[in-house]
């Protein structure tokens, strides 16, 4: 299905759409409208259920602006950047890499300097997409990507947009791990909106200013904790690792988790676990496992503090595009915040028996180091406690000399008062290792729509339709009354819907059209179920009966009204169309053409 084939439908029928329209637009913002809105609901409830309920997580819900000094100690201010280059005829900025991803065979350029992305610009007469003019010589600069703001009238204080969702779960660590009662492994999850001030924003919502995460943060203890990997060994997975990337003749490794990290083409255990997780969830929500792999991160594009890391991609258009990450991010971020923050990003873990340990400790004369020292004295005395603990034979002699504000400064061996106890111990803090899953949930809704867009003939009349799973379809059912005409049957159709609505399904009423008009717009919204209420239905000496049909298949059964909400209500949970089917008569009658 081509790009623009799928935004053509995805505005008509209401799924999403460039925002401000009235004003010209504004790039990089996407609409949600009444279809796109529920079916990306659909698909955060279903994560959800996933990755919160099932794995017995938390979920948090933090504000989406923080203070600067949150993202200087989480390297965002220094380290998140793009590649940059401005034409300098029309102004216009475009991602470097990106314009040589798209005029070469280089699939990753962003893994590469940027110097050597220039260079690429200049060899391959690389030119500005806006106007023509060539952008060799032209230099390729960083360009933060966070939105700038302020927090308060007056004097305010500097804040950001936050990039991802990541941060507002780990500043709030040392509240959360009370929660968990200090206990690892524990996962805090949350799904909410980040903000990324792209240089050029592109395919609908595959790259927008605005978009929703859906992520999980695992903490765990490294040396005792392990996931529960039997639950998804064998669960089969096509990868893509970095070796195969980059050989001349490289290609998938179609395998199973168990089977990958054993071999240790996977490197951690607890990303392995994820990626089975997330292999099953993406076929329970509709993506098409012929169009998705995981691919390794190259060692020039991985994160410096991520041991292992790997993508969800889905084909989409022809394109490789990332849908998902997931991250071993080891004991950075919350060493990072225990520097910068002012409380404990440490658990306390507590031994199985009391242990006895020697213990190497000061106790700095003060009467001596302040008149010595002045205002330098406390520093010192904290110095002298740093190296007690990190170099206990530097105390062995007369005098011993730490490093103060710059400066180095001898104190008296007798004045440290340094000596070696005997301590009883009954554990430890220790900081916590980082596992994360982290989701694109509008590129999982654009991958969804474009692996669901299918297109045949009923009845000898084209059809276009979306196959979307019933769990995440925007609607469950839509409820039609065969003609408009007979007021019993509007009236039935309306009970219909009432009722379907107050079991808690999500339900259209469309009265408007021939039958097999009506059909094909359900059809094209992706709505799995329809029911139409006629005559044949409500004639005779028992219950009340309408046709149900399936949505793929155009197959009809007629079901009683008293059985049609708890039928409606197995099917979104799961139950395949044929299981119901077989319980209910087939219906031969041609309802797709009749007309009002």
């Amino acid at each position: 299905m081509a790009a623009d084939a799928l935004a053509e439908l995805a505005k008509r029928r209401g799924f999403f759409f460039g925002s401000n329209g009235a004003y010209g637009g504004t790039a990089g913002f996407y609409t949600f409208g009444p279809q796109g809105a529920a079916l990306k609901r659909n698909v955060e409830d279903a994560w959800r259920d996933r990755f919160t309920i099932r794995e017995g997580n938390r979920e948090i819900e933090a504000p989406t602006i923080m203070p600067e000094a949150v993202f200087e100690a989480s390297g965002h201010l220094e380290g998140f950047d793009d590649m940059l280059v401005e034409c300098p005829e029309c102004g216009e900025s475009h991602r470097a890499d990106h314009l040589v991803e798209d005029a070469t065979d280089v699939e990753d350029a962003e893994a590469l300097p940027g110097e050597e992305v220039a260079e690429l610009i200049a060899d391959n007469d690389i030119a500005c997409p806006a106007c023509g003019t060539p952008l060799a010589g032209e230099p390729v600069e960083a360009f933060n990507l966070m939105f700038a703001t302020d927090i308060g009238p007056g004097d305010a204080q500097p804040g950001y947009l936050r990039p991802e969702t990541a941060q507002g779960i780990f500043v709030e660590f040392p509240r959360l791990k009370e929660y968990a009662r200090g206990n690892l492994p524990f996962g805090i999850t949350q799904i909410g909106p980040a903000y990324r001030n792209e240089i050029s924003p592109r395919g609908g919502l595959l790259r927008l200013r605005e978009f929703t995460q859906a992520e999980l943060e695992q903490f765990i203890d490294p040396e005792e904790d392990e996931p529960p990997l039997d639950r998804v060994r064998d669960v089969e997975v096509r990868l893509y690792p970095a070796t195969e990337q980059e050989a001349d003749d490289g290609d998938y490794l179609n395998t199973t988790v168990g089977e990958a990290v054993d071999e240790g083409v996977i490197g951690s255990p607890w990303v392995g676990y994820y990626l089975g997780v997330a292999q099953e969830w993406y076929e329970r929500v509709g993506v098409d496992t012929d169009r998705f792999r995981f691919r390794q991160h190259l060692a020039g594009e991985r994160a410096h503090y991520a041991a292992d890391c790997w993508d969800a991609e889905s084909e989409v258009d022809g394109d490789w595009i990332e849908i998902a990450g997931f991250a071993y991010r080891g004991d950075y971020d919350l060493s990072k915040h225990d520097e910068y923050g002012d409380d404990a990003f440490t658990v306390f873990k507590r031994y199985d028996e009391p242990k006895t340990v020697e213990r190497a400790t000061v106790d700095p004369d003060m009467s001596v180091l302040g008149p010595e020292f002045g205002g330098d004295a406390a520093a010192v005395a904290e110095a002298l406690e740093a190296l007690a603990e990190r170099d206990p034979d530097a105390f062995d002699g007369e005098t011993v000399a730490v490093d103060v504000n710059g400066e180095t400064r001898e104190v008296d061996a007798d004045v440290a008062n340094f000596a070696v106890e005997e301590v009883t111990e009954s554990g430890e803090h220790i900081t916590p290792h980082v596992v994360e899953p982290s989701f694109g949930v509008g590129r999982t809704v654009q991958t969804l729509l474009a692996h669901a867009y299918s297109e045949d003939e009923v009845d000898g009349e084209e059809r276009t339709y979306l196959s979307l799973e019933p769990e995440v379809a925007p609607q469950d059912a839509a409820v039609f009354p065969l003609v408009t005409n007979d007021d019993r049957l509007t009236a039935l159709a309306d009970e219909v819907a009432a009722d379907l609505r107050a079991a808690g399904l999500a339900v259209a009423y469309d009265d408007s059209g021939s039958i097999g008009r009506r059909y094909r717009r359900q059809d094209e919204v992706g709505t799995p179920f329809c029911v139409t209420v006629d005559r044949d239905g409500i004639e005779g000496d028992g219950p009340d009966t309408v046709t149900l049909r399936e949505r793929d298949s155009a197959a009809q059964v007629r079901i009683p009204v008293a059985e049609l909400a708890d039928e409606l209500t197995a099917l979104r949970e799961g139950e395949p169309f044929a299981s119901v089917a077989d319980r209910y008569d087939a219906v031969d009658t041609d309802v797709e053409t009749a007309g009002n």
